[in-house]
């Protein structure tokens, strides 16, 4: 007899039952023995079958309708094995007309299938991971139709989510893998130091249970096109005005293409005809494309992946009518996320984020420098890391050995709050130093000084013991909005952080965006290398306008205090000579109009371009002072992109290539008179931040978080010795002298 498929009103009828029957206070057995007998009757289908996957991998039968009662979990297939195994392992839906002619066929006497030709399962996919397989077959050899194949899709999503949201205690289910439910440890690469545990809340998060199914079709369908239109004219929108919501224009053509994809849209229609709601549906096509990207091997495919699921994301957001700063968090909030843009963190409500758990991203990121500025922990490059959680999982974040426990033991917690306890105690300890002055134990007295970019830096300045403020990140106030910040929020902006420093002084960085920093509103043009193109004062020199509103603002700010502006990613003499005359010329316009010009002003340039290594001699007597960036330096020298995971960490910092690029660095500005300070990741790190000392740096800027422990090193050092101990190690044939540093620094006893 064949499957007829169902009329628009089956598959909402059948849904209704399977929400009724795991609802009922039935034995669980019972429960999933009546869902599969109401599919193969309202699908006239002679066999009905549940697989549910066990922690071991194993696909075992729990439940049937036609096959032999006694093969209920007592049919165990390998991972793999069988046509069940074919569906696990490709994700997706498998009909065939002669199931025992395909070469993956495994035959189970005891299941008494012989007679059954017509075969058709799909997946049940909940988040990447396929935890089951619905299985519907007949004697007749027949080929199943396309509504029929959709209609069984969509029981396996209501179904999967029903059986996950059920308690099923007894013996047969306790090691069923509907949620992942066991304690993991996941190794990943270590973004932003720091401990914390907590309860998980998924970046992009799932539909609600409540959501799944809707009553007023038509209505539904309504929502679901009116979605659709505000999806397609949202990338329109950014296409007509060239803004990029990603690398390139090609990804919004991506989209747009996949916006009109009638596959897609056909999909998603017969999916709500058949009962679910708007969001149910969407999210039905999220999680077929993230299973599908998990079995995915080629690059391009992978990518292609992840637009589809970005597409389908932004979509339920447009459904929601909410952003990610609106979403109700606990106060132990560890978020979890693919990956994460420059401004996604800021989005969300201040102190509730207490971790984070990447996928992919790399230390170098500017998610991550966020993640570091608000003393966040962050551990990336998990991979499936949000495939193995469910909201409100405990996880602990371990910042430290970059790991994530994921659902840890008591004994695990418990430990795991002893090293708390013991970090405190460590802050503790330094809070002792926080106002004495870094000076060496021969007397030699140094600077430290914070990087900031968000008022939570500067309010923080104090407990920090930094001496001021060395790099200000001005981009983070045009990141987090949606249009360009005029005059007057600028000034406002930059006179509180003023306020605030008090005697410090401040160094704000003029406007860095490009590369991975993209701005909303800002046409900033199709880029093949965005990393090597027009990015920070190239950008500025391009649109002057922009540049000097912002000199504008900062002059205006200071208004008879010191002012100290630094422009980024200078390249070329020429392009501090152009950056300096804007300055010069808002100056003037300022004197024209009687207004208040700075007590003192001091201008200077980052250098993070190697081509300035070769023209020191002619741009240091133009500066008042220099700060090297030594994370775009490094990016640069070894010509690996710094948001590239497969590169990032390819070479190491403590190099003889960088380390000597920075002596050459210093020696020059020590003997043309020019200040320099190093405002890269390295001064934040203890031993990273000796080789800097050792160099002869005397002013290191580092994260908020860092400024403690360089300072107990500092307190330990003698300096005269390190010098003298540390020059052969430069003449290394090493790619890295990390190990020869960290033997120096215990040789000298250093608290590291």
């Amino acid at each position: 007899m064949p499957v007829s498929g169902l009329t628009a009103s089956g598959p909402r009828s059948l849904l209704r039952q399977i929400r009724e029957v795991m609802a009922s206070d039935a034995p669980a057995q019972g429960r999933l023995d009546e869902v599969v007998r109401s599919i193969a009757r309202l699908m006239v289908a002679e066999v009905c079958s549940l697989y549910l996957r066990r922690a071991s991998g194993e696909m075992e039968l729990f439940a049937t309708q036609g096959l032999n009662p006694e093969a209920v979990h007592n049919t165990r297939l390998a991972p793999g094995e069988g046509l069940v195994g074919e569906v696990v392992r490709r994700a997706e839906p498998m009909a065939l007309a002669d199931a025992p002619s395909h070469p993956s066929f495994s035959y189970r006497p005891e299941t008494g299938e012989d007679p059954y030709h017509a075969f058709l399962g799909v997946p049940l996919l909940r988040g990447g991971r396929t935890i089951g397989v619905l299985v519907v077959q007949n004697r007749t050899a027949r080929t199943y139709a396309e509504d029929e194949i959709e209609d069984l899709q969509t029981i396996a999503m209501v179904l999967v989510e029903l059986v996950a949201g059920t308690e099923l205690t007894v013996e047969e289910f306790k090691d069923v893998e509907v949620a992942p439910h066991r304690p993991e440890r996941l190794k990943g690469h270590r973004f932003a130091d720091g401990l914390a545990v907590g309860q998980v809340v998924l970046h992009e998060p799932p539909v609600a249970s409540g959501r799944l199914m809707a009553d007023d079709t038509p209505s539904e369908e309504g929502r679901l096109r009116e979605g659709l239109d505000r999806l397609r004219a949202q990338i329109d929108d950014m296409m007509a005005g060239g803004h990029l919501a990603g690398p390139s224009t090609e990804v919004l053509e991506s989209y747009r293409m996949l916006a009109d994809s009638p596959g897609w849209i056909r999909s998603l229609e017969e999916a709500v005809r058949g009962g679910l709601s708007a969001e149910a549906a969407v999210d039905r096509a999220r999680t077929q494309h993230r299973a599908r990207f998990a079995a995915a091997r080629d690059p391009y495919l992978k990518e292609r992946l992840h637009d589809l699921e970005d597409l389908a994301n932004r979509l339920l957001r447009i459904l929601a009518g909410e952003q990610p700063g609106q979403r109700e968090l606990p106060e132990n909030a560890i978020l979890v996320a693919r990956n994460l843009g420059p401004a996604d963190l800021l989005e969300y409500p201040r102190g509730r984020i207490c971790g984070l758990l990447l996928e992919e991203g790399s230390p170098a990121s500017h998610a991550a420098l966020v993640a570091r500025a608000l003393d966040i922990p962050c551990v990336g490059r998990l991979t499936g890391v949000r495939d193995r959680v469910s909201e409100g999982d405990v996880v602990i974040v371990d910042g430290e050995s970059a790991e994530a426990h994921l659902r840890p033991r008591p004994d695990l917690l418990e430990a795991f709050e002893a090293r708390v306890a013991a970090r405190e105690a460590r802050r503790a300890l330094l809070a002792q130093i926080r106002d004495e002055p870094a000076v060496t134990l021969d007397g030699v007295r140094l600077s430290l000084q914070i990087n900031a970019g968000l008022s939570t830096d500067i309010e923080a300045l104090a407990d920090t013991g930094a001496e001021g403020v060395g790099l200000f990140r001005t981009e983070f106030q045009f990141m987090v909005q949606d249009t360009l910040p005029g005059l007057d929020a600028q000034t406002a902006l930059y006179r509180h952080v003023l306020d605030t420093a008090g005697a410090r002084p401040v160094t704000f960085r003029t406007l860095d965006v490009g590369a991975d920093k993209v701005l909303p509103y800002l046409d900033a043009g199709r880029e093949d290398n965005p990393a090597l193109g027009r990015r920070a004062i190239r950008l500025g020199l391009d649109r002057p306008a922009l540049l000097r509103l912002q000199l504008r603002a900062l002059l205006r700010a200071a208004g008879g205090r010191e002012l100290r502006v630094m422009f980024p990613l200078i390249a070329s003499v020429d392009e501090y000579r152009r950056a300096r005359a804007l300055v010069e010329a808002e100056c003037q316009w300022a004197r024209r109009r009687g207004r208040a010009l700075p007590a003192l002003l001091r201008v200077g340039a980052m250098i993070e371009a190697p081509a300035l290594l070769w023209h020191l001699d002619a741009l240091l007597p133009q500066t008042d002072f220099v700060s090297i960036g030594t994370n775009d330096l490094m990016q640069y020298m070894f010509a690996a992109d710094r948001t590239n995971p497969t590169v990032a960490d390819r070479y190491d910092p403590l190099s003889p290539p960088l380390l000597n690029a920075l002596a050459a660095i210093q020696k020059a500005c020590a003997e043309s008179g020019t200040p320099v300070s190093v405002c890269g990741e390295m001064a934040g790190r203890p031993l990273e931040a000796f080789a800097l000392i050792a160099l002869g740096f005397q002013r290191l800027s580092a994260p908020p978080s860092g400024v403690g422990p360089v300072k107990r090193m500092i307190l330990s050092l003698d300096l005269s010795q390190a010098r003298r101990l540390f020059g052969p190690i430069l003449t290394s044939s090493s790619g890295s002298v990390r190990d020869q540093v960290e033997a120096l620094a215990r040789k000298l006893n250093l608290a590291l």
